[in-house]
């Protein structure tokens, strides 16, 4: 997350990343072309990746958590016949196999990669270990033994076999997934190896894809009202909890991060939600006997 001088100012736009570009070089842009004092996104993309990078911006980031929880959907092609070291395209080929499988073997092994699952993360990876970034432990030729991590897979569904060598998916998934591990996994479930060709998301919980800004957009816009009003309330990033309104008094204990009364609902004792006053977004709390414990204030 950025933190520099700038302005203060709360949101979120959502960016439709091009390949070629980290994450936080997209971050940064954004960052810069608002002027914007504080920024960060919800959830990283692979620098070759493409589509919805949602960054937020000012008291939106106290958002981000809620995010990075929510379901994913990505659309991607897996080049079989041939395993890299990276499990995409970007890294070296270091096992090939002659076997292509046909569209109803693929479907049927997809069934193993479907709710709850085990998955390894790939060697060229964020994951640490003892401290360092697996990447960095990889590029200097170490080979390591990731744990599994737990994933839940809502879909994972083969939507095109452009060649015997293509075959292009869609997969909804949890927080923490990795697709270039589902190509990897895949291509040894079905005994022909396989790697990511392209990978594009299509949505990140309320985000998607097409309501995207390009960055030529954004360096055109850069500094202007026009980009500015582009951004999405910070309340879009909290569309996954319960809301609750909040009385005047209890608006203005929760800004001072007590526990503060909201009006009757149906939320259940002890479930997280969040408190608006005003149509503005109060506090992120737990519910309790008709007041919001907040965890998180917003000073909006």
């Amino acid at each position: 997350m950025a933190r520099k001088s700038g302005r203060d100012i709360s949101g979120w736009l959502v960016v439709d990343k091009p390949a070629g570009m980290t994450s936080t070089a997209v971050v940064n842009k954004v960052r810069w072309a608002l002027n914007a004092k504080k920024a960060g996104h919800a959830g990283t993309l692979d620098p070759a990746a493409t589509g919805v990078l949602a960054v937020a911006l000012g008291e939106a980031t106290k958002t981000v958590p809620y995010i990075t929880d929510a379901l994913k959907c990505y659309r991607f092609a897996i080049r079989l016949g041939a395993a890299t070291n990276t499990d995409d395209a970007e890294g070296e080929v270091i096992a090939t196999a002659s076997l292509r499988p046909s569209d109803a073997e693929i479907e049927a092994a997809l069934a193993a990669f479907r709710g709850e699952i085990m998955q390894v993360p790939p060697q060229f990876s964020a994951v640490k270990v003892d401290g360092e970034r697996a990447y960095a432990l990889a590029r200097a030729g170490e080979d390591m033994d990731l744990a599994a991590r737990p994933l839940w897979v809502e879909s994972l569904v083969l939507k095109a076999r452009p060649d015997a060598d293509t075959a292009e998916l869609e997969m909804v998934c949890g927080k923490g997934g990795y697709v270039r591990s589902i190509a990897r996994d895949l291509g040894q479930a079905l005994g022909c190896l396989g790697h990511v060709l392209w990978l594009r998301r299509e949505w990140s919980g309320p985000f998607e894809a097409s309501d995207g800004v390009g960055i030529e957009t954004i360096e055109r816009e850069a500094r202007t009202d026009a980009l500015e009003a582009r951004l999405l309330p910070l309340e879009v990033g909290l569309a996954d909890l319960p809301e609750l309104r909040a009385t005047p008094e209890g608006a203005a204990r929760l800004r001072n991060g007590n526990p503060g009364m909201v009006f009757a609902s149906d939320v259940e004792w002890g479930e997280e939600a969040w408190a608006s006053h005003q149509g503005r977004a109060v506090a992120v709390g737990v519910y309790k006997s008709g007041e919001l414990h907040p965890s998180r204030v917003f000073n909006l």
